[in-house]
């Protein structure tokens, strides 16, 4: 058996299966920042013509903040998916490939661990606000329904760190997420590129 052959073999299923979690978690984190976006857009505008011509609605204030919590908080595992959290791009594309590629296992490994502890501790929190057990002024819902998505997006940021992780070791070249090969881009400003 080849080389070639031998890791296409270890790291195929590996492989495949990293794939199709991230078909998975991309179609979610989609489907609800879309949704979620618009939905706010929405509820705002008319919000603003219901005070101008009659009365403020009275949940406006409530579903824009579950609303924002929930794109905050599902947007974590997005901009980690797609490489757009702040990291030392410079620093890495000046390291010859094999060392960058072990700083951005070792990166990923450490962040998938705090976000690990922060899915956690937010769990822990969650539970605890659901056991004081308060109520949403407007809508009258427990209050923590609000909190539910914070350990989610947490979790879900922690498992697109893994899956950089898996990317990382299956791969030839470094990959700074999941779906963000480590290049150099240039950036267009005002027509002159940097």
């Amino acid at each position: 058996m080849s080389d070639t052959e031998n890791h296409t073999g270890k790291h195929g299923i590996l492989s495949r299966i990293n794939t199709r979690i991230g078909i998975i978690i991309n179609g979610i984190e989609v489907t609800i920042l879309v949704l979620c976006i618009a939905a706010l857009a929405v509820l705002l505008i008319v919000n603003v013509f219901a005070r101008t011509f009659a009365q403020s609605i009275y949940f406006a204030e409530e579903v824009s903040q579950f609303l924002v919590i929930l794109i905050t908080f599902i947007g974590v595992s997005y901009g980690v998916r797609k490489a757009r959290h702040i990291r030392m791009g410079a620093f890495l594309d000046a390291m010859p490939p094999k060392l960058e590629k072990a700083f951005l296992i070792f990166i990923c490994f450490v962040s998938a661990i705090t976000m690990a502890v922060l899915t956690w501790y937010s769990y822990k929190y969650l539970a605890h606000a659901m056991k004081m057990s308060h109520m949403t002024p407007a809508l009258r819902v427990p209050k923590w329904t609000f909190y539910v998505i914070v350990p989610i997006g947490f979790g879900m940021a922690c498992i697109q760190y893994v899956r950089t992780i898996i990317k990382n070791l299956t791969e030839k070249e470094p990959w700074q997420s999941p779906d963000q090969q480590s290049e150099y881009e240039d950036e267009e400003i005002g027509g002159a590129t940097l």
